[in-house]
C-alpha cells in the first residue's frame, strides 16, 4: 500500500483556504470550509484566529486547539494549486464589466 505525501508547509489563506506543500513538492490547496461546517471539534476554527493558527506537525496540519487532519485527507481533498490558479484567471477573463455612460 502507497502512503500519500505528507505535509511540509501550511499557510492559511482568506476564505479558509490551506495552501499546503507536500514532502513531494507538490503544491496544493485544501478548502476547510466544509469542514468547519460539521462542527464538533473544529467549531471553533470557524475563527479567522484560530483558523490562521495553523501549523505542520508530525507530517499533517494541526491548530492551536489541538485539532489536526489526516495528512492523506489533505492530499486526497487538495486540489493542486496551478490547477486553481487556471481557473482564477478563467472567472476573472469573463467577469463581464459594467458598460460605461455616455456622457452628453
Amino acid at each position: 500500500m502507497k502512503l500519500n505525501p505528507r505535509v511540509k508547509k501550511v499557510l492559511p489563506e482568506k476564505d479558509f483556504q490551506l495552501s499546503l506543500t507536500f514532502s513531494n513538492g507538490e503544491k496544493r490547496v485544501y478548502n476547510a470550509k466544509p469542514l468547519l461546517q460539521q462542527g464538533g471539534v473544529f467549531a471553533e476554527l470557524k475563527s479567522e484566529t484560530a483558523f490562521r493558527s495553523a501549523h505542520v506537525r508530525h507530517g499533517t496540519v494541526q491548530w492551536a486547539g489541538g485539532q489536526d487532519l489526516c495528512p492523506d485527507s489533505l492530499y486526497e481533498l487538495s486540489v493542486p494549486a496551478a490547477r486553481l490558479l487556471v481557473v482564477r484567471e478563467k472567472k476573472s477573463a469573463y467577469r463581464i464589466k459594467p458598460a460605461r455612460k455616455h456622457r452628453r
